[in-house]
């Protein structure tokens, strides 16, 4: 069996809300509390949740962007969460980052040219007099042209955008790449070919992505597996076929009954959460959804419960997973995502303008 590329385990990550005058935190926003999943070669996790509940924060912390509160990174068995930045920078090749926004995380002041020639200088990948010719091969790995490297990021589409990020974080010639809701900024004809171009990159090259989104249409198409997160948790978390099929977490279905459908004929039940989501300050004890859950017991209200796998991969965190109604009603009886969404996606992965 392949090795996964990356391990997490039980990761925590608490911030300091409010401090006393000795800088003491007073009280801790708990946006990650044990959160852990492994990554292979070439295979893509989706985090799906809403707003608010980590996914992002996961993001951050597996590229130690941000320090850990505790819990463990491995990549390629090796644990890195303690590093130092110097004993660090060796693994920084390995895994790099998608932004949301391309515009905001480009330097309008560099041209694409230096803007990709830049990780190259500094991790020392090819000499000096070969970095033209490698900024050109980058371009054209992302459907773009060599001479476009003379211009300034606000001289190209959202789109064209979008690639030049994606060209970056190939640079380093990483195997993993965090896809932070890389699509979410771009309008549905241009979000199909980002899509497409992960896919096409991601069989050429061998990469494995984590990709968080908080639509699950567009995760339907390019994740592996899933993983649902609500309040810093997974709740659960199986390939995405099973998820779609077979989903088995209150708010894995409340999520998955939202997805819009074009069709006004198709008719589903919507399962909707009543309240609002707790603070991750003072998160509710035992199941975080029992608050909103209607089919919360005492047993949720007082214990936690554990992701619990049936054998096949596919884990839910809830205490009555095999007792609930069937989840068949709380799906799109015409497809699961927007059928424009299908269409584009097979146009553009058959070449078709």
């Amino acid at each position: 069996m392949t090795a996964p590329v990356l391990e997490v385990e039980n990761l925590v990550k608490h911030f300091a809300a409010t401090r006393s005058a000795f800088g003491r935190p007073l009280t801790t926003v708990k946006a990650v509390d044990g959160v852990s999943f492994a990554l292979k070669s070439g295979e893509t996790l989706a985090i799906v949740g809403e707003s608010g509940c980590g996914k992002s924060t996961v993001g951050r912390l597996v590229m130690r962007l941000i320090p850990a509160t505790d819990g463990r990174i491995l990549l390629d068995g090796e644990d890195v969460t303690t590093l130092d930045d110097r004993k660090f920078r060796p693994y920084r090749r390995k895994i790099q980052l998608i932004f949301q926004d391309p515009f905001a995380s480009l330097n309008p002041r560099m041209t694409v040219g230096e803007i990709l020639s830049e990780p190259l200088m500094l991790h020392g990948i090819v000499p000096a007099g070969e970095r033209r010719s490698r900024v050109a091969e980058l371009l054209h790995l992302v459907g773009l042209q060599p001479h476009q490297g003379a211009r300034y990021p606000h001289e190209f589409s959202g789109g064209q955008r979008q690639r030049i990020v994606i060209a970056r974080a190939l640079a380093v010639e990483p195997k993993i790449i965090v896809c932070d809701e890389a699509v979410s900024a771009l309008d549905v004809s241009i979000r199909a070919q980002i899509l497409n171009l992960l896919k096409d990159l991601q069989a050429r090259l061998g990469l494995a992505y984590i990709f968080i989104s908080h639509d699950l249409g567009v995760v339907k198409h390019i994740a592996d597996r899933i993983a649902v997160m609500y309040l810093g948790r997974i709740v659960e978390t199986g390939s995405s076929d099973e998820v779609f099929a077979d989903p088995r977490h209150p708010y894995t279905r409340a999520l998955l009954s939202a997805i819009p459908v074009a069709s006004p004929a198709a008719r589903r039940e919507r399962r909707i959460l009543e309240g609002d989501v707790p603070s991750p300050i003072h998160p509710p004890p035992g199941c975080h959804l029992h608050p909103r859950c209607p089919y919360a017991t005492d047993l949720c209200r007082r214990d936690r419960p554990m992701l619990e796998d049936d054998g096949t991969g596919h884990a839910s965190a809830c205490h009555f997973w095999r007792e609930l109604p069937s989840a068949a009603d709380a799906l799109p009886r015409e497809g699961r995502v927007d059928p424009r969404l299908e269409r584009l996606f097979g146009a553009f992965a058959a070449g078709e303008p």
